[in-house]
């Protein structure tokens, strides 16, 4: 019965009301993100630019967007590559030395170039698989 009373361009009308509004709540996140990430602006630019967004929210988010939009872009870039470098250092550093097979490989490279000898390879090797 409710959807005989709710025809289907009203239900797609309301979808796209919905996702406008998701997508609205995006960009003011955004915008406040990276309002709040600067390094390049002071304080009062920070709280000037805030208050433009919340007294004005259409025409503050959307000349803060024309405005700043090559350096929001860079900003993103730059924490991503942060975060990545983060990322692989944080990997490598539990990933450990490649085990028992790692080990037996750098002390066959030290016997092969005479650093130590056939008995100290030996004892090296059996303390890897040990």
């Amino acid at each position: 019965m409710l959807a005989a009373d709710y025809p289907f361009l009203d239900v797609m009308w309301t979808m796209l009301v919905f996702f406008a509004w998701i997508i609205w709540f995006w960009l003011l996140i955004t915008v406040f993100a990276d309002v709040f990430r600067r390094r390049d602006a002071s304080g009062l630019a920070k709280v000037l630019w805030i208050i433009f967004v919340i007294v004005l929210p259409f025409l503050g988010v959307f000349i803060y967007l024309i405005a700043n939009h090559e350096g929001m872009s860079e900003r993103s870039v730059r924490e991503v590559h942060a975060q990545q470098q983060a990322t692989d250092e944080y990997i490598r550093s539990v990933a450990g030395s490649g085990g028992a097979a790692g080990e037996i490989e750098r002390a066959k490279g030290l016997l092969d170039s005479g650093a130590i000898t056939q008995a100290e390879f030996e004892a090296l090797k059996a303390k890897a698989l040990g």
